[in-house]
């Protein structure tokens, strides 16, 4: 089954003085918050592609949204609708680093030290030249 390139939720804005705004999604059950308007939006869009993420990851249901329309608010609050676009967020978490634990003879460590060799970039060259090469 394809997945969906964008998702659009409604979420909720409330405004309390002295307080960063709060930021919750209804229909996932997840909140966020911002120093002010920009920075919420920026906290929620964050916070869909990374929810939305993992429920594809983990093959979790993907709920309907409510419609704008029908989210009931308070007098402090704002329904706001957020929108994440999705093959950016699948793209960075393939690129994302993960550590690995190298074991190397003494003797050689403290030469690469010594001249400042950056160590993940020299193992990613030599595993992209490996791969090549296996081809």
């Amino acid at each position: 089954m394809k997945r969906p390139d964008r998702y659009c939720y409604p979420a909720v804005f409330a405004y309390d003085q002295d307080q960063e705004i709060a930021v919750v999604f209804p229909d996932l059950d997840c909140a966020t918050s911002g120093a002010d308007d920009a920075d919420a939006l920026l906290s929620a869009r964050e916070l869909l592609g990374c929810v939305m993420y993992g429920r594809e990851e983990d093959g979790e249901d993907i709920p309907e949204p409510t419609p704008l329309a029908e989210v009931q608010v308070a007098d402090n609050e704002r329904a706001v609708l957020i929108d994440v676009y999705m093959p950016s967020i699948r793209l960075a978490q393939i690129n994302r680093s993960v550590n690995r634990t190298v074991t190397l003879p003494a003797w050689l460590n403290a030469a690469a030290l010594e001249r400042g060799v950056n160590f993940s970039q020299v193992l990613q060259d030599a595993l992209k030249r490996q791969i090549q090469n296996d081809r």
